[in-house]
């Protein structure tokens, strides 16, 4: 069970941008190519939610809050808590 939550929360992010990618408008004429999605998608999928609702929530004016929220979604992204989840997974197949 505890495997199912941490595989859950991992890919959390990604189901999230998927489903808003598919029944949604969210990500038309935020990005100017699909190169930047896609990477976001694979790499950094917390730090691509929350740009994408600083342009539409904050009408992408970066002020305080915005940056604050860029930071934690980095922070997130490229925690060393999620690369060692990653690594014990590999491992264990």
């Amino acid at each position: 069970m505890p495997c199912l939550f941490v595989l859950f929360t991992l890919f959390a992010p990604r189901i999230v941008i998927v489903l808003l990618w598919v029944f949604s408008n969210w990500f038309k004429g935020i990005f100017n190519t699909a190169l930047w999605p896609i990477l976001g998608f694979i790499f950094l999928p917390t730090t691509v939610l929350w740009y994408t609702a600083v342009q539409h929530w904050w009408g992408g004016v970066w002020s305080l809050w915005p940056i604050v929220g860029i930071v934690i979604a980095l922070m997130i992204d490229l925690s060393p808590a999620s690369h060692r989840r990653a690594r014990r997974r590999a491992k264990d197949e």
